[in-house]
């Protein structure tokens, strides 16, 4: 696969100009040339940059880390990580884990990220990792063009922790209220949905978690069944906003009885009128302070 300057901008967290001057002043990567002169980078050169920018996060010179071998990188960097900061180490994970789910290595990707979570903990990893890694790749909030295929791979990978975690939480009797979750009908990445469930139960609440496609049909079934407290839904897909707008004055209609917060794509949220019933999530802070209860004893498995 090839990649342009601003894919590797996006992938690595690196400016295109600064990449610039890496290749200009240190021959850090070596790019191809399209028949109009962009510059263009194999899986490789991709690989290599991830590993650089790894290492300049841990402090080391880039003079020094270009001047090495690829084998005496790979060496330094399992060296490095033992000693950094916590910081540091999630700029590691985030840029390691990007390398493999590239590159397909399912081993050294689940290996990876299940360091990091007994490392941290769910929560913590969501926050300092995971959601990093779904924004810089735009699996999350936008359409992107990176490989469906690795879309599909990293994603589920990360679901299936996700999963892991909620099934291993301690059954009790739920002490907060009830919650609705569902993505709308034409919304497919529920991630950060999985990771709210997961959260809504750790902290005691009941969860509906209806999961992503779901039409306001169903939530109007739901509603004639069950009593629902709070409805949370994300619109991360980006929206003309006269649809945008209709979705949201009927699902108000229907939810009418409970309060409902809102997350996700803040360019299609912010055009949104008559939404002042309507709780807008724009941080994970906001999200966490909303739902505090005495939280669960958050194992790792």
């Amino acid at each position: 696969m090839t990649y342009s300057i601003s894919d590797l901008e996006q992938l690595s967290g690196i400016h295109s100009h600064t990449i610039r001057i890496w290749e200009q002043r240190y021959n850090a990567l070596s790019p191809m040339r399209s028949q109009g002169n962009t510059r263009l980078y194999d899986d490789k050169q991709l690989t290599k940059l991830l590993n650089i920018v790894s290492l300049n996060k841990s402090g080391l010179k880039i003079s020094k880390i270009c001047s090495l071998s690829d084998e005496a990188i790979d060496k330094l960097l399992d060296q490095q990580f033992s000693y950094s900061s916590d910081d540091e180490q999630a700029d590691y994970y985030i840029s390691q884990l990007i390398r493999h789910g590239l590159a397909f290595d399912d081993h050294s990707f689940n290996h990876l990220i299940d360091q990091s979570i007994d490392k941290l903990g769910l929560s913590d990893c969501y926050r300092k990792i995971m959601y990093p890694l779904l924004v810089r790749l735009g699996l999350m909030w936008r359409k992107d063009d990176i490989c469906p295929a690795h879309e599909h791979f990293l994603s589920n990978i990360i679901r299936q922790k996700i999963f892991v975690h909620i099934n291993n939480l301690p059954l009790t009797r739920h002490s907060g209220e009830s919650w609705l979750l569902f993505l709308p009908e034409d919304e497919e990445h529920d991630i950060g949905l999985l990771f709210a469930s997961y959260m809504l139960r750790l902290h005691h609440h009941q969860v509906i978690f209806l999961g992503s496609k779901v039409p306001l049909d169903s939530i109007k079934r739901v509603f004639s069944t069950l009593n629902v407290n709070h409805v949370l839904l994300f619109m991360i897909k980006s929206r003309l906003a006269p649809a945008a707008q209709k979705f949201i004055d009927q699902l108000s209609e229907i939810c009418s009885s409970s309060k409902i917060h809102l997350a996700g794509n803040s360019q299609v949220i912010g055009k949104l009128n008559n939404i002042n019933h309507i709780n807008w999530f724009k941080t994970l802070d906001e999200f966490e302070k909303t739902i505090q209860y005495p939280v669960l004893h958050e194992r790792n498995f």
